[in-house]
């Protein structure tokens, strides 16, 4: 299909069959995928720090609680390839990130292949490359390898944690010396700061992390991320 007739199928696609929200099925903004009070249901993040993330200098970034309203829509993103939830949650999270502190580039959290495998889809990739396009940043895809499998860290102690994820990621040299790591959920912060103490490692000054929503620690409240 020829590139301008495709631009103009599609706004017609908008007007004829204008998107359902995801929340309701009410008409929701093309952009959003969500109707206003749907989207409003989706509360700013309170800034919890991360003990871990901040030994390591990380400034963390995150756009909404994790609660009954985000919950929902991350859970169908990340386990059901739900890409129109991923959208939605890039798009309504975006202004969060427009205010940090830029960065030089994006580096999402990898998953290990089998892992990728399993879901179809990589759910930090997706919302790099939606934010990335938005703020005009690139998205370093190889910049972080996952060299082995990890078990949820939600499952674990603290002291399992750690063992976890030893020598879980790998990054290649030459990045830029400021990045923002971008991810879905935040929980124990574990699996962030082994991402942010290897881009250190491997030259990057300074390392921020960007993700939509907060989760409670295991045993600290209602809605805990999967």
């Amino acid at each position: 299909m020829p590139a301008p007739f495709a631009t103009v199928w599609r706004a017609f696609e908008a007007w004829a069959l204008p998107p359902a929200c995801l929340g309701c099925d009410a008409q929701a903004s093309p952009d959003a995928l969500l109707c206003p009070p749907c989207g409003a249901l989706l509360r700013p993040a309170p800034s919890v720090p991360v003990p871990g993330l901040l030994a390591l200098g990380a400034a963390v970034h995150v756009a909404f609680r994790y609660d009954a309203a985000s919950a929902p829509l991350l859970t169908r993103y990340k386990f059901h390839e739900d890409l129109a939830a991923g959208r939605s949650l890039a798009a309504l999270s975006l202004p969060v990130f427009r205010d940090a502190p830029r960065p030089q580039a994006l580096v999402p959290v990898p998953l290990h292949r089998r892992r990728l495998r399993e879901r179809g889809h990589d759910q930090a990739l997706g919302l790099a490359r939606d934010w990335g396009r938005a703020l005009g940043l690139p998205v370093l895809v190889d910049a972080l390898h996952r060299e082995r499998e990890t078990r949820p860290q939600t499952e674990l102690d603290a002291r399992e944690r750690h063992r976890n994820l030893e020598a879980a990621f790998r990054a290649r040299s030459g990045l830029p010396a400021h990045v923002a790591l971008v991810d879905d959920v935040l929980t124990t912060g574990s699996t962030a700061a082994a991402a942010v103490r290897t881009l250190k490692a491997a030259g990057v000054a300074r390392v921020d992390v960007w993700v939509v929503a907060q989760a409670p620690a295991p045993g600290n409240g209602d809605h805990r991320a999967p």
